[in-house]
Order: C-alpha cells, then sequence, then structure tokens
C-alpha cells in the first residue's frame, strides 16, 4: 500500500506528471502544451521564444508541517470489525507518517483523551517511524469523554506555526457538536484540518435489510445512523475541513489520498 501511494506521490512530485499551480506549490519547470491543460498555466513569454505552447509545471512544497492527532477517549473504544477503533487509527497514523515523511514533510504525533497519553516530536525521518511504533505501542483507549478544549490548546500549545492538523476521533453527534464544533475556529484560523473517523460497515449491512419486521426495524436503525453521521460531516465540511469517514480496511489508504489531494490541490 506504501508503494503504491509513494508512487503517487512522485507523480505529484513532477518527476512523471504536471501540476496545476496551488498556494503551496512551486515551479519546477517547462513542457509543452497538451490538450487539458489550464491555460492559466500558460508562459507567454517562453512562447514567444519558442515555436510551441509552453506551459508551467510545480510541484508540492516540501518541510511542511504535519500534526498527526490520536483521539484516544471514550468512542476510540468502540470495536470495528472486532478491533477497537482506535486500533485503525493507529494503522492510519503509522502510514500517513511514512508517506507524508517521504514527501519531505515533518510530522508529529500526540494522543490526547482528557489528557496527553504520547507524543512524539521533531524526529528526522530515518528516526520518525521507529519513534512512532515505540510511542503508540501502550496506547490503549480511555473510557473518558475527551476534553475537546483541551485537545484544541494542546495542538495550538505543540504546534503555533501553520500545519496540516490530522484528527483522527469519531463523527458521532454529540462528541462532534458538544465537543470539536466550539472550538473548531480556534484551530481552523491556523491550521489546515483534516477530520478522520472509523466508519462501521454494519450500518451499510443494516440499511440493506429486507424480509422480515425485525430486519425493516434494523434498515430504518442502519438509515438513521448513517443519516446523522452523514449531517455531521457535513457540518465539518461546510466549516472548511475535509472529512475521510471509512471502514477499518479502507481508512489507511483514504486518508493517504487525501493528504496526497492536499499535496496536489497546494492545501499543504
Amino acid at each position: 500500500l506504501l508503494a503504491a501511494k509513494t508512487a503517487r506521490l512522485r507523480e505529484l512530485d513532477g518527476r512523471t506528471s504536471a501540476l496545476g499551480r496551488g498556494e503551496g506549490t512551486e515551479f519546477d519547470s517547462l513542457r509543452r502544451y497538451v490538450p487539458g491543460d489550464d491555460t492559466r498555466s500558460i508562459d507567454w513569454r517562453a512562447t514567444a521564444r519558442r515555436s510551441e505552447v509552453a506551459v508551467r509545471t510545480w510541484r508540492p512544497e516540501r518541510d511542511r508541517r504535519v500534526l498527526i492527532v490520536l483521539d484516544t477517549g471514550r468512542t476510540s473504544a468502540g470495536r470495528v470489525g472486532g478491533a477497537p477503533q482506535l486500533d485503525a487509527a493507529m494503522d492510519a497514523a503509522l502510514l500517513l507518517s511514512a508517506l507524508a515523511s517521504r514527501a519531505g514533510d515533518r510530522v508529529d504525533l500526540l494522543a490526547f483523551d482528557r489528557e496527553l497519553r504520547a507524543q512524539v516530536r521533531g524526529k528526522a525521518a530515518p528516526q520518525l517511524l521507529p519513534a512512532l511504533v515505540d510511542g503508540l505501542a501502550s496506547l490503549e483507549p480511555h473510557l473518558v469523554e475527551t476534553d475537546a478544549r483541551g485537545l484544541a490548546a494542546e495542538i495550538l500549545r505543540s504546534t503555533p506555526r501553520k500545519a496540516l492538523v490530522v484528527l483522527l476521533t469519531t463523527l458521532d453527534a454529540t462528541p462532534v457538536e458538544e465537543g470539536l464544533l466550539p472550538v473548531l475556529g480556534r484551530l481552523t484560523d491556523r491550521h489546515t484540518l483534516l477530520v478522520a473517523s472509523v466508519a462501521d460497515p454494519r450500518l451499510a449491512e443494516m440499511a440493506a435489510a429486507r424480509g422480515t419486521v425485525e430486519k425493516v426495524y434494523q434498515a430504518a436503525a442502519g438509515h438513521k445512523a448513517q443519516a446523522e453521521r452523514d449531517r455531521t460531516a457535513g457540518l465539518l465540511r461546510r466549516r472548511g475541513v475535509t472529512v475521510v469517514d471509512a471502514p477499518p480496511a479502507d481508512l489507511a489508504s483514504a486518508l493517504a489520498d487525501a493528504y496526497l489531494s492536499a499535496k496536489a490541490a497546494g492545501k499543504l
């Protein structure tokens, strides 16, 4: 999986394909215009010196900051696919860390619920993954409500400069609406925020249930739960937050893709 994402990263890096210009990209080189290119990328001065239309290519900037935040509160203990949600979140965090490190970005990590449970900061690429594995080895869910204000304060304290903050947490309505939303502005004023959550594939199975009265009730419950989850994700997206919601087996890949999309769009 890492190899596939790294290959896509190389494409974004301008070695095998061209990018459009974004806020977080820098000039790479000139090449011949091909149909479908954004006309805004045409370099008219270079074109005037050539016998063909030239376009500028851009590549993502390196040495950006990525902060991965694991919510280790009560909801991370919920089991999906036979394992706590925190397990899938940690797997996704490790893949993202490896990918971002290969992209030349600086990666830090913290785990928090009502207090700081783990932290990895300032590690160079060769030391990053061993430090993360050590830091996450003893991490486990804690059956307490996550202190969203304390979490936001810890993020802002540990990462004062602009970064991509990847928060692995729940999309349950109450924790988001009563906890995260009231502090969201403090985070998005300084950082680009991505929220990733473990989806339960049983909801889709419940929603598709038919044939008996019991299954009809299951379908109604599945539809309601999914609708609430979609509504919560919509609240975050309308406030400028990127949301990744995927089953445990797909979360790491989906989160890596969201990171690569942020690089390509110049958001990082």
